[in-house]
């Protein structure tokens, strides 16, 4: 994960890290409806895992992580025609998966668009910083398209846990 400095932000298409699927410890997965008002339904599932699975010191910057890839998944991803008329639709897949020491998540969408920072000087802008937060508080991000049948993408954060009790 050599990756810092200003290359840090470039879109990075690939797939999660090389992570036994076998080894998981935990899974936790949550559909969201497209509108607005699941951000606060994803938080709250969010938490409510973290609790269970004690992420330690983690546990903010999983939230806000967890927060902002949900927000970006409704904001840009899902089609103008989608709102109130197919608010029962879920669209958008919120996916926690725990290792001993690595925490992901996970967020479907689907778009194919490639997940963008958007550079912004104005830093009281309330949209465009999602990306560079989730850069900020996870130790590794990136995205991948859906395979087969799926339409889409998953766009995935990853933390590292501290197992020393």
């Amino acid at each position: 994960m050599g990756t810092n400095g200003s290359t840090m932000l470039k879109p990075v298409r690939q797939g999660l890290p090389p992570l036994d699927p076998a080894a998981v410890s935990s899974a936790a997965s949550c559909a969201l409806p497209a509108r607005y008002e699941a951000v606060r339904e994803a938080r709250r599932f969010a938490r409510d895992t973290l609790v269970q699975w004690d992420v330690g010191e983690r546990f903010d910057d999983i939230c806000l992580v967890v927060s902002e890839l949900v927000t970006n998944a409704l904001r840009h991803a899902l089609p103008a025609e989608y709102g109130c008329a197919h608010e029962h639709t879920a669209s958008v897949r919120l996916h926690l998966m725990r290792w001993a020491e690595r925490l992901v998540c996970a967020v479907r969408d689907p778009s194919h668009e490639t997940p963008v920072p958007r550079d912004s000087d104005d830093f009281s802008a309330e949209s465009g910083r999602g990306l560079f937060l989730v850069d900020s508080f996870a130790d590794a991000w990136g995205w991948h398209p859906l395979a087969g049948s799926l339409e889409g993408k998953v766009v995935w954060a990853m933390f590292r846990l501290d197992t020393a009790a």
